[in-house]
């Protein structure tokens, strides 16, 4: 492990962000100043699914490696792991693609883990599985299981269609008795919360949560008892907000009890130190924010949410990303899409302050960095 963590190091690390970090996490160059924010990039978890990836290419050098989906959420480290000879297998294989495994095949389980029937038909092919899966989304996981065992139904927050939410969900079946909801936002909630309530019409609430609940969710029997997980990277005010309206909606119900409403906190750490981190960030006279990260990342999304509420940011997926002084591609997560902005960068003095989420390595921050030294006429 100690040649694979040198290797990961050779790739990932960074000189110049450790040393703007060891003094204060400011660099300043001519009329500019670049703020970091105390907590950004790799987290733990993403670091040991890297680790674990790169360990399989040495402990199996001449076997066939397919990785389930992506490692992270991050195309630089994704594009760096297929370099390596690591093969790409949908997060949802279809049967044909499982019936190509051999029973000497190595399959990687990624970060965010995998739904329990792609991971059992892995098996019965026979394959060595190296599972990296977040020690996080796993404690998710013993919360749901023990929500399916007792009859209670999990309301997770996340994104449906989110590779971690999916597992999680897969896993909220139990051994096939139990049930779940997945909401989005506080909208979707309050919908929950209304039926909880007041009940109402059952095939429209269906169509609402198509592909968002269990087969055979039926809302008039299943939110009788609920308890609500969520996706690990959820903004966790947002996370907190969906669990206090969805017990309020339990005890008016249940006449003032609230004993059929249970939850667990399950925010990832890592995501909510990055999130803070953020907050005492612009809380310092910045001018704009950029936000370096994966754009199908849920955790640098949520970075750039927050940031934007306050000031001019920018979800930039690494340095080629800004063009020029005039003009920045980058990320608008409400439309979904990668757009241009133009006089991003002004003339005068700038405050720029920069986050990235947890699966966003040093080097790309870095890069970044160099840039915007470029562009402001400093010597990088």
């Amino acid at each position: 492990m100690e040649r694979v963590q040198a290797e990961v190091e050779s790739h990932y690390r960074s000189s110049l962000v450790e040393e703007i970090r060891a003094t204060g996490g400011m660099l300043a160059f001519g009329d500019t100043t670049v703020r970091l924010a105390k907590q950004f990039g790799f987290c733990y978890g993403v670091e040991r699914a890297i680790d674990l990836a790169y360990a399989a290419r040495k402990v199996f050098p001449t076997q066939r490696i397919f990785l389930l989906g992506e490692i992270i959420h991050n195309p630089d480290v994704n594009s760096q792991i297929a370099a390596m000879g690591i093969r790409h297998l949908a997060a949802r294989p279809t049967d044909a693609d499982i019936d190509a495994l051999q029973a000497d095949d190595v399959v990687i389980v990624p970060a965010f883990g995998a739904e329990v029937p792609t991971v059992e038909a892995v098996k019965s092919r026979g394959c060595q599985i190296v599972d990296t899966t977040c020690g996080d989304v796993m404690s998710v996981w013993k919360r749901v299981r023990q929500n399916a065992r007792e009859d209670v139904t999990s309301i997770i927050h996340g994104k449906a269609n989110h590779e971690e939410t999916r597992a999680t969900a897969s896993r909220a079946l139990g051994d096939g008795g139990g049930h779940y909801l997945v909401v989005l936002d506080l909208a979707q909630t309050d919908r929950v919360c209304d039926y909880i309530r007041h009940g109402g019409d059952k095939a429209a609430f269906l169509a609402a949560f198509a592909g968002a609940c269990s087969e055979g969710f039926d809302p008039d029997l299943h939110l009788r008892k609920v308890g609500v997980a969520n996706q690990t990277t959820m903004l966790r005010s947002e996370t907190e907000e969906v669990q206090r309206r969805v017990r309020e909606a339990i005890s008016a119900r249940d006449g003032g009890n609230a004993s059929n409403f249970r939850f667990f906190d399950t925010i990832c750490g890592a995501t909510q130190e990055r999130q803070d981190a953020l907050f005492d960030l612009l809380n310092a006279p910045l001018d704009l924010l950029l936000v370096v990260g994966g754009y199908n990342s849920s955790n640098t999304t949520h970075l750039a949410e927050i940031g934007e509420k306050k000031m001019p940011t920018y979800f930039v997926r690494n340095a080629e990303c800004l063009r020029s002084p005039d003009e920045i591609s980058h990320f608008d997560i409400h439309h979904k899409t990668e757009t241009i902005s133009t006089r991003w960068l002004a003339e005068g003095p700038l405050e720029i302050g920069i986050t990235a989420g947890a699966s966003c390595p040093n080097n790309l921050i870095e890069d970044v960095i160099r840039r915007l030294i470029e562009l402001r006429g400093g010597q990088s």
